[in-house]
Formats: structure tokens, C-alpha cells, sequence
């Protein structure tokens, strides 16, 4: 499970540290795809594969189906992190995801997610405001 929220620069070469904490979990290789908020999800090898598998039974005849199994596997990319602790990103994740320096890496459950510093901040201001009717909404199912 990843947890935890850690602050940390994406170099000019677009590599960015991965907290010590995730890269056990993540392991040897991880895949690294377009998120949902304009961040970037990294699922471990074990998790992609499921939901890969959920992905592929969407009925391809529903356009929304097609269209999120598209985004979602076009940004799609299998990473490895170096030596230093470090992942490479490629370049249209980090523009997709507005990646220039300043990133948040957050543990969600079974993903990591990589959110630019300015992006992540307006997101939470904004999130932090209805935490409480979010949390309410969520009574429905069972947390």
C-alpha cells in the first residue's frame, strides 16, 4: 500500500527521485500513464495488470469506454528506476501532467501519483474547502 505525501524536483533531463518508501512496492518495473486531475498515476507490474484486465472487458462499442481505454494506455509507458533512486518521465507525461520542477509524489492506496507542486496545491485548496461534503458522500459506501 502507498501512502504519504514527499516533495521533490524533476531534473532538466526529466527524471525525478522516487521516495525510498514506494520503490520497493513499485519494484523493478512500474508503469507510469496519464492520470485523472492532470497528474500522472504509477502503478506496480501486479496492479497494471488488473487493471488492464478491467480495462479490456469494457464494452468497445460505448464511446466513453473507448475513449478512457485510450488516454489511459496512450500515455502508458514501463519504467525502470536507476541506481540514484530515480525514474526518467517521458516528455508527454511531464506535459501532460505540467511536470517543470517543483512535484509532489502522493501514495494512494495501490498507485503513487506525481502532481506538479502548483497544480497539487490548488487542487487540495480547493478539495480541502469540501472535504466535509466529500466525506459525507462517501457514507454510501461503507468507509
Amino acid at each position: 500500500m502507498f501512502m504519504g505525501e514527499y516533495h521533490h524536483n524533476v531534473d532538466t533531463k526529466g527524471r525525478l527521485i522516487v521516495p525510498a518508501k514506494f520503490r520497493e512496492s513499485l519494484g523493478e518495473t512500474f508503469v507510469l500513464t496519464r492520470g485523472l486531475d492532470q497528474c500522472l498515476f504509477g502503478y506496480p507490474m501486479s496492479e497494471w495488470k488488473e487493471l488492464e484486465e478491467k480495462l479490456k472487458a469494457l464494452p468497445l462499442t460505448k464511446k466513453d469506454a473507448r475513449s478512457f481505454t485510450r488516454f489511459f494506455f496512450s500515455g502508458a509507458t514501463e519504467c525502470e528506476i536507476d541506481k540514484q533512486g530515480r525514474v526518467n518521465i517521458t516528455s508527454p507525461l511531464l506535459q501532460y501532467a505540467k511536470l517543470e520542477k517543483e512535484c509532489v509524489v502522493l501514495g494512494v492506496s495501490n498507485r503513487i501519483e506525481i502532481w506538479s507542486r502548483n497544480l497539487w496545491e490548488e487542487y487540495f485548496a480547493e478539495s480541502e474547502e469540501s472535504f466535509a461534503e466529500i466525506a459525507e458522500n462517501m457514507i454510501g459506501f461503507d468507509i
